[in-house]
């Protein structure tokens, strides 16, 4: 039965997933004339899109690893689950509007905002993950360790926001670090335990 429950917590996810990655690329809108000079003009829409769907891609992986990892899908994990689906479901919303207004402090802002909301809820999710094996200490580790690579993914996110204000590129800087922290090896970004 919870197997049953854990594979259609995945597959309702990436459902979820795989409409808001093609949100995104429906809001790409070819230029009128195809010169050089309109693609340019459009280029700082297509790398908001690219980076999103980097994020959104990051997500998706990190999630897949992670349902595979539960043992019972409880309410508090179901709860939690949504709550992250639902900031990622925004983040076209966002990609849009920082794409078309990547020198404004407040839309960048607004994007680190969804960020650091979609990262705390897979801290949500980890942490039940963390409460599921409590009582085996391997598995405890690497979810402990995953956690504090997750919770330093926050922390820049939400550093993003102020930023914004000082150094728009400061902030898209910190956008294309975090899903670079994620390429890393994992011992990189541990204490050194796994």
């Amino acid at each position: 039965m919870a197997e049953m429950t854990t594979s259609r917590l995945e597959a309702f996810s990436d459902g979820v997933i795989a409409i808001i990655i093609t949100i995104m690329v429906l809001e790409l809108h070819a230029p009128a004339q195809p010169t050089v000079a309109a693609f340019l003009k459009m280029s700082p829409v297509f790398i908001s899109y690219a980076l999103s769907f980097l994020v959104a891609a990051i997500m998706w992986v990190n999630h897949h690893h992670f349902v595979h990892a539960v043992r019972t899908v409880t309410p508090q994990l179901l709860w939690s689950n949504l709550y992250m689906l639902f900031w990622m479901s925004l983040i076209p919303f966002v990609t849009e509007i920082v794409g078309k207004n990547y020198h404004e402090p407040v839309a960048v802002a607004l994007y680190g905002l969804d960020l650091t909301l979609c990262s705390t809820g897979f801290y949500l999710l980890r942490r039940e993950l963390i409460r599921q094996c409590r009582h085996d200490l391997t598995l405890t580790e690497y979810h402990q360790n995953m956690q504090r690579k997750g919770t330093l993914a926050s922390l820049l996110y939400l550093s993003s926001l102020p930023l914004a204000f000082a150094s728009v590129y400061a902030s898209f800087f910190i956008f294309a670090l975090v899903p670079a922290m994620y390429f890393l090896p994992e011992t990189f970004l541990s204490s050194g335990t796994e």
